[in-house]
């Protein structure tokens, strides 16, 4: 084994990156493969939200479902913790220890070496003079304690004394802190905890208490897991542990943490791995009050805002690099939030412009070592985070002053009530600014205390009001009602608003917030038309599930009717001509979901004497319940029996646009990269549609690859295989199949697999083949949102009418182009931009013209100028100018006149009024322009204004056009007064 008891030597520095390589080297010499960090979205879990623990990327093989080349690992694991069960977001910035984003250090075994030898290397990698050399003097390891179903864990202890730690260091714990299970069944086992002891000055209350009383002292460094039971649940409902044939070891080490201790600091952001962000975020933001080194651990204004903008940062680079998005639910949502989170930091230091995605390249330089992958997705990140702090501007642009107006509001309504509590007396020596709250609402008694001096009282007196004040609280509420009001109204994100309230000291209403959100969302219901039949229509709500046999066929023979609804109301019969919707307890017809529409079709009585009704669509009111929606041609009644039959032309041209889909959306994370997700679809008769997260527009270049990628797979005519009744964990775990957009899973699935191109979880209906499709023709691209793009595509018939349309266009180009060498489209471009150069040619040489000959009518104009109490007014029609032609007019004739008044007036091309009014500079003390339009606006049928010495107006009146410029001079008169 190892020499475990070393002459102590003290620590020496090492880096955050030399930790990390250090680590990673040490177990590599004891045999162990160095793992690359799986991605921070998991790929093989549906469980979690983000990696959030070294092991996620081997569960699988810790559940004995995956088999790996090798028994021991070690990896620096990307983590992040800011939504589901882990969420450490709100309490980032105000602790030494917590951030979204960080990196787990661990060593694994996977049936290979267990307790002892696990103890063995982590006491050496801690303590041997070779490594990190920490005093084990400042070490302190738990244990677990044992309960009613598990022993003590006596084998941990005696490894722990074997490699040199005193017994009075040992401690043991229940299984809250020292056992460890992945769930309610399967590996799960006792863990051993080691902690360092950073010291007097790491205490919040500065008393000198005993391991396991002070959590800010005493901080946990390495966690040791021992898996060596199987967890089952017995058919009596008890748990039941079984020994693992194959005991492994899983740990975990935070390597902000132990950069903490190796860098001889108190905190993580005192560390090399925030430090220089922090110094980045301070020169971003232009707060100059704090060092780097002070606002990493200070708790002076703004050091909490300069930590929570370095760590979002980090938490928002790794995220978008692995290819998440900001978005408006699931890990889209919980970036935005800490994105949104650090920009408002970064306005509460004073920056109200974008700064984050400058953050990001500061990112980029301090991991590029560990995480090489980043420097090419640089520029992708710091846009996507660009994009959405513009975004975000615009929802505080309007926003930030109605919350800021509501916290005033709650400060002064809070004060009044506190005055009234405490008596005049007291309440008379204060004003609102003088009483200083903490977060708790407490009173700050050594700020007030400074304000009471302010007024002179005595010190006697003083400490009487402070005595008075001590019990008292300052309660103030930021109303729910008025926050939802901002969040419905100017979109304002209820996590910004909860931010904002506590860190300006008040409490948030939630209680009333969710009460008005319940109480809007009950009035969409009940306004909202188009909305679900469940809550218009009960006749749904009591009837038995619908079998679907359209998977196989397109009829369903003695179907029996079970309900049918008329204007959102049961009723007993539908008669001819009438509309509604039929349910019956068997059909083929497929029902809106999944992004495939609802089949239409017929139903037949089942003697087929002719159709009973046409079906134009098929939905889910209820889940399970499908509604034909029909149009009646013969009386159908409750309890008949009928045939109901699907129109197999229509089915297949939707089908063959679904599996389109799915090549499609394989073909665009084969382009664009797998950060593609889908984000929405439509697959009908006429079109498929889908909606896709990227954060630029996709390339000509790029859209013919696509479309070259997935017409390679129609003409390969593969095969399209439907798994049915797969369970969920299989599906994603060995078919690595892609889940769709704002679909819900049961245990069982699902599964289209098109050969090794495209494997999904999918509901609905597909070809057989892909050589079904025929053709795939791409017809456009576009945004639909922040993040959002839309691609649209047609297939087989659809295809060849799109290629007919081209056809004749490209005959048409022909036409225009001659005998041209180029192909068609790039001759015609070369031809119309040609015509475009002539036309721009002629139309400046015409206007050319027009100023030519305006200036030439108007050479004399001056002489035409009448003169009004000193001034001079030359007011003109003219013809044929625009309105950037009239104002170089203006500017010509105020030139001309040297000082004086020009207005100038026309009737435009749509038979409205033009007029334009200047005034030379040195009468715009006596006389503006924007007043004289004014009021010659008014007569033909207009208003307008602009600057003193140049305005404009429009009129509807040309018939007044002549009576107004008449009038011109009299107005000028009468401003001279």
């Amino acid at each position: 084994m190892f020499p475990h008891c070393y002459p102590q030597e003290a620590m020496q520095y090492r880096s955050g990156s030399q930790i990390r390589e250090d680590f990673l080297r040490f177990f590599e010499e004891m045999g162990h493969r160095r793992v690359h960090s799986s991605s921070l979205v998991p790929h093989n879990d549906p469980t979690l939200l983000f990696a959030n623990a070294g092991m996620n990327q081997f569960k699988d093989t810790f559940l004995g479902a995956e088999e790996r080349a090798y028994s021991r690992a070690t990896t620096s694991q990307k983590c992040v913790r800011a939504g589901g069960k882990h969420n450490d977001l709100e309490n980032v910035g105000f602790t030494r220890r917590h951030h979204t984003f960080f990196e787990m250090l661990g060593n694994f075994s996977f049936g290979d070496y267990f307790k002892q030898d696990a103890i063995a290397f982590a006491w050496d990698l801690l303590t041997s003079p070779d490594w990190f050399a920490i005093d084990k003097d400042k070490l302190y390891v738990t244990i677990f304690e044992g309960d009613a179903q598990t022993p003590r864990d006596t084998e941990a202890e005696e490894f722990w004394l074997a490699v040199g730690v005193p017994k009075h260091r040992i401690y043991e714990l229940g299984a809250k802190d020292n056992f460890w299970q992945m769930g309610e069944t399967g590996p799960c086992g006792p863990c051993s905890e080691i902690y360092y002891d950073l010291g007097l000055a790491a205490s919040e209350t500065g008393e000198d208490k005993p391991f396991g009383e002070d959590d800010q002292r005493y901080m946990e460094i390495w966690n040791l897991v021992f898996m060596q039971f199987d967890r089952s649940i017995t058919p009596g409902g008890a748990a039941e542990l079984m020994p693992l044939p194959k005991p492994s070891i899983d740990t975990g080490m935070g390597l902000e943490r132990i950069a903490c201790v190796l860098q001889g600091k108190l905190s993580n952001y005192q560390s090399d791995l925030f430090v220089p962000l922090i110094a980045k975020a301070i020169e971003l933001t232009g707060f100059s009050a704090l060092t780097a080194e002070e606002g990493a651990v200070s708790d002076a204004k703004g050091a909490a805002s300069l930590r929570i903008i370095a760590d979002h940062a980090r938490a928002a680079t790794f995220l978008i690099a692995d290819g998440v998005n900001p978005a408006n639910e699931g890990r889209g949502y919980v970036l935005r939030k800490i994105l949104r989170r650090g920009i408002r930091h970064g306005r509460l230091l004073g920056q109200d412009q974008p700064f984050m995605h400058e953050m990001v390249r500061a990112v980029v330089t301090e991991m590029q070592v560990a995480y090489p992958e980043l420097i090419h997705v640089e520029p992708r990140v710091m846009k996507t985070v660009l994009q959405e702090e513009q975004q975000f501007a615009r929802v505080l642009a309007v926003g930030s002053r109605e919350l800021d107006a509501a916290l005033l509001d709650a400060r002064e309504t809070a004060f009044k009530k506190w005055t009234f509590e405490i008596g005049p007396e007291l309440a008379a020596k204060f004003s609102r600014n003088d009483v200083i709250t903490k977060n708790d609402g407490s009173i700050d008694i050594e700020e007030t205390e400074k304000a009471i001096q302010r007024y002179g009282a005595a010190n006697a007196e003083t400490q009487k009001l402070l005595d008075q004040l001590k019990d008292r609280r300052l309660h103030t509420l930021l109303d729910g009602r008025t926050a939802f009001r901002m969040y419905e109204t100017f979109g304002m994100p209820l996590d910004f608003m909860t931010d904002a309230a506590r860190d300006a000291g008040i409490e948030f209403d939630m209680v009333g917030f969710e009460v008005a959100k319940e109480e809007e969302q009950k009035r969409a219901r009940a306004s909202w038309k188009g909305g679900s039949q469940k809550s218009a229509s009960p006749a749904y709500t009591s009837l038995d599930k619908t079998e679907f046999t359209g998977y196989t066929g397109l009829r369903a023979d003695d179907a029996v009717v079970l309900a049918l609804v008329k204007d959102g109301v049961g009723v007993p019969e539908l008669q001819p001509g009438d509309e509604g919707e039929v349910v019956l307890d068997r059909t083929s017809f497929y029902a809106d979901s999944g992004g495939q529409v609802g089949d239409t079709g017929w139903l037949y009585p089942t003697d087929h004497t002719g159709a009973l009704a046409d079906v134009h669509g098929c939905t889910k009111p209820v889940q399970g319940v499908f509604a034909h929606k029909v149009t009646v041609r013969r009386a159908i009644s409750i309890g008949d029996k009928l045939d109901a039959v699907v129109d197999g032309t229509e089915r297949s041209a939707t089908i063959r646009n679904h599996t389109g889909t799915h090549l499609l959306h394989a073909a665009l994370r084969e382009v664009l990269g797998t950060h593609v997700k889908q984000a929405g679809s439509l697959n009908n008769r006429q079109r498929l549609r889908f909606d896709f997260s990227h954060f630029a527009q996709v390339a000509d270049e790029e859209l013919q690859d696509i479309e070259d990628i997935i017409n390679r797979e129609v003409l390969g005519n593969t095969k399209v295989e439907t798994f049915v009744d797969v369970p969920i964990d299989v599906a994603v775990n060995e078919f690595h199949a892609t889940a769709l957009f704002g679909e819900k899973y049961g245990d069982k699935v699902r599964v289209v697999k098109i050969g090794d191109f495209s494997t999904e979880l999918c509901g609905g209906i597909h070809t057989g083949a892909t050589g079904e499709i025929g053709l795939i023709k791409l017809t456009g691209e576009s945004s639909v949102s922040s993040g959002i793009r839309r691609v649209e595509a047609v297939t087989g018939t659809g295809s060849l009418a799109e290629f007919r349309r081209d056809f004749d266009l490209a005959k048409v180009a022909s036409s225009l182009i001659g005998g041209s060498a180029e192909a068609p489209a790039l001759a015609l471009q070369t031809r119309l931009n040609a015509q475009d150069e002539e036309l721009k040619k002629l139309r400046r040489e015409l206007d050319q013209a027009r100023m030519k000959s305006a200036s030439a009518s108007t050479e004399n104009a001056a002489d035409n100028a009448v003169e009004v109490k000193g001034v001079k007014v030359l007011a003109q029609k003219v013809s044929g100018l625009d309105r950037n032609q009239m104002r170089s007019l203006v500017d010509t004739l105020r030139g001309r006149l040297g000082s004086g008044v020009v207005v100038l007036g026309a009737e435009t091309e749509d038979g409205k009024v033009a007029l334009i009014a200047g005034v030379t500079k040195d009468l715009i003390g006596k006389v503006q322009a924007g007043k004289i339009v004014g009021a010659l606006a008014a007569k033909v049928g207009g208003k307008g204004g602009g600057r003193p010495d140049l305005a404009e107006a429009g009129g509807t009146d040309p018939s007044q056009l002549d009576a107004a410029l008449s009038a011109a001079a009299s107005t000028v008169g009468e401003m001279l007064g």
